[in-house]
This record gives C-alpha cells, structure tokens and sequence, in this order.
C-alpha cells in the first residue's frame, strides 16, 4: 500500500488537510456515542486530524486513534498530545476489544474487492455487542477524483451484503447528500452496524 495514490495525497497534503475547514459529523457522532456505555473504549480508523477522537474524548471515552499516514497521525498527535498509530486497515490485528468501531470518510478508499476482508478484520477486533460505524461516497463507479484518490463508491445493497459475509448484524444504512475536500456535491452512504453480544 506504499504507493497507493489516496495515501501518497494524505501524505503530501498532512498540514493543509488538518488545517481545513471542516464540519465534524456531530450528529452522528453523538448518535454512536450514545449506543456506548461511559468509558466504552473506541477504535478510530482513519482519524486525520483527530477531530473526531477529541470529540470522543472530551466525552470521557478510551479511545485508540489511528491512521494510515504517518504524516496524517503525527497531526493527529499535535492536536491531541497523544500518540496516534499508524495503522493500516490490512495490518488490524487486534481480537474482541473494542466497544465501539468510527470509521468516517476513510474506508471509502478500500478498494471494492478488499473490502469484505477489511470489515472481516474489523468484526475480530469488535468486543462482542460492538457499535460500528462507516461512511462512504456514493453513486457512479469506483475510480479516482481530481486529486487522485480512490474511491469505492459502493451501492446500498452491495454493502449491505458484505458486511454481513464479514459476520455484522444487518447494517442501517442511511443515505444522504453532502459534500467532502473537493468542494463537490456528493451522495454519502452513513452505516452503523453491530456484533452480535
């Protein structure tokens, strides 16, 4: 995954992509939060900055912050004066400890044929009755943006199927318009899925 073109951007792009201006998902961070009990401990995948993690945080949550960049986990780590791993989705390893999976905006970069095997390697490190949540671009095919990135742009139904093949309780799924980085207008697949207690 060295040369994956999504993680050379993020790499290159750590100090301006941590320094934009973004709207933290709130809403449905407060709504996973909610399903966990106080002091849950919480996996971040892809946290970028560490916006989402602080949040988490200031609720009182254990939370581990990771991300596939190191340039990107190091800003992570300024922001919340803490060490952030990098980790890549193919490298989790961890079995039956986490009470709760955020994985915003950073799946969408797995490619479409990894993905079953990916949320399989998420379902093992979920503590049984695990809240996870994920979100992805949506509409048209997979391919790259202007940037170069990657993204898988599933269907509804399609992850639907594979996130129970990769042993999840049937996801809810929530549809809805947005936006991301690129300033473009874009459909957004929400997902909170759990494992069974």
């Amino acid at each position: 995954m060295a040369d994956d073109p999504s993680v050379a951007f993020y790499a290159a792009n750590a100090v301006d992509y941590a320094a934009r201006d973004r709207k933290i998902p709130t809403v449905r961070l407060e709504a996973f939060l909610d399903r966990l009990v106080p002091g849950a401990r919480i996996l971040e995948l892809g946290c970028g900055a560490g916006e989402d993690s602080a949040m988490m945080l200031a609720r009182g949550f254990d939370v581990t912050p990771t991300d596939g960049t190191a340039e990107m986990a190091a800003e992570a780590a300024r922001r919340l004066q803490r060490p952030v791993q990098v980790l890549r989705f193919d490298e989790i390893d961890a079995l039956e400890l986490y009470d709760g999976i955020w994985a915003n905006a950073c799946l969408l970069h797995v490619p479409q044929a990894d993905l079953q095997a990916v949320l399989a390697r998420i379902f093992k490190a979920a503590a049984p009755g695990c809240v996870f949540y994920a979100s992805y671009k949506t509409g048209g095919s997979p391919g790259t943006d202007r940037f170069g990135r990657y993204y898988n742009r599933p269907t509804a139904a399609w992850l639907s199927e594979i996130y129970r093949a990769a042993g999840w309780l049937d996801p809810e799924i929530e549809n809805a318009a947005g936006g991301g980085y690129d300033g473009e207008p874009t459909d957004w697949l929400y997902v909170m899925a759990l494992k069974s207690a």
